[in-house]
C-alpha cells in the first residue's frame, strides 16, 4: 500500500507553488557558474549531453538514489545518471544484485538497462566543476529535487550518496541535521515507512583509497531489501 505522505508534504506544496517541475529544462540557467561550465563544454564535446541530467527510473518506484550531481564524462556525457564513469559500474552492478535493475549495464544509456522499483537522481543535476557545487547551487537547484521527492507517491526508502545528497534530502524535508547525522550504513527514520540511508559515495577516490568497499555498499543495500521487501 502506499504510504500516506508527511514530511513528503513539505517538499510538495513549495515546489509546485513555485512552478518547478521534477526535472531541470534543458536551458535552465539559475546557477551562472554551472550555465557556463555548460557552454563551455556544449563548445568542446558539442556530441555530449551537456545539460541538466534527468533522473532515472521509474514514478511508482519505492526507493530514491540520491548522488552528489554528474560527473563530467560520466552523467554530462551519456545523459544518464551514473552511466560512464566508475561509480556506475559499482552502482549498476549493485542495482542487479539485489533485483533494482534488469538487462546488462555496459555504459550507454542504450544500453537496454531498466530500472525496477528505483529511482536515480542527483542532488544538483548539472555537472559543477571539480566535482564541487557551492552551497548556493545546491539551495538552487533544491526546488527540483522537492518536486521530484513529492512526484514519487510510492516512496518507502532515499538512499544519500555522500554527504551533500543527505543533507539536500534533509534541507528539502526541513528537518535538523543535528538530529540525523550522516554516518555510512546509518538509517533515519523520517517518516512511517519513509526511511533515509546513507553510504559513502561510490566514487572511484572513495573505494581506492578503501574508504568504501564492495562489501560496505553491498551490506547498505541489504539493509535496504530488508526494510522495503520485495514488489
Amino acid at each position: 500500500m502506499p504510504r500516506r505522505p508527511t514530511s513528503i508534504d513539505v517538499a510538495r506544496s513549495p515546489a509546485e507553488s513555485r512552478g518547478f517541475t521534477p526535472e531541470a529544462p534543458c536551458d535552465c540557467r539559475r546557477c551562472p557558474r554551472l550555465a557556463a561550465f555548460l557552454d563551455h563544454h556544449r563548445k568542446a564535446e558539442p556530441v555530449w549531453f551537456n545539460a541538466p541530467v534527468p533522473s532515472f527510473g521509474r514514478d511508482d518506484a519505492r526507493l530514491l538514489i540520491v548522488g552528489l550531481a554528474p560527473g563530467l564524462k560520466g552523467a554530462n556525457r551519456t545523459g544518464r545518471p551514473f552511466t560512464g564513469d566508475y561509480a556506475g559500474e559499482l552502482l549498476y552492478s549493485t542495482l542487479l544484485s539485489y533485483g533494482f535493475a534488469q538487462g546488462t549495464y555496459r555504459a550507454d544509456p542504450a544500453d537496454g538497462l531498466t530500472l525496477v522499483d528505483c529511482m536515480i537522481t542527483n542532488a544538483v543535476r548539472c555537472v559543477p566543476p571539480e566535482n564541487k557545487p557551492t552551497p548556493e547551487e545546491i539551495a538552487t537547484c533544491r526546488p527540483y529535487f522537492a518536486a521530484r521527492l513529492a512526484a514519487l507517491p510510492n516512496l518507502r526508502a532515499i538512499l544519500a550518496l555522500g554527504r551533500i545528497a543527505h543533507d539536500q534530502t534533509l534541507s528539502t524535508l526541513s528537518l535538523k541535521k543535528s538530529a540525523h547525522p550522516f554516518a555510512h550504513g546509518a538509517r533515519h527514520s523520517i517518516d512511517p515507512g519513509l526511511s533515509l540511508f546513507d553510504s559513502f559515495h561510490c566514487s572511484r577516490y572513495n573505494t581506492n583509497t578503501g574508504r568504501l568497499t564492495e562489501t560496505m555498499f553491498h551490506s547498505v543495500f541489504h539493509a535496504i531489501r530488508a526494510s522495503i521487501g520485495h514488489t
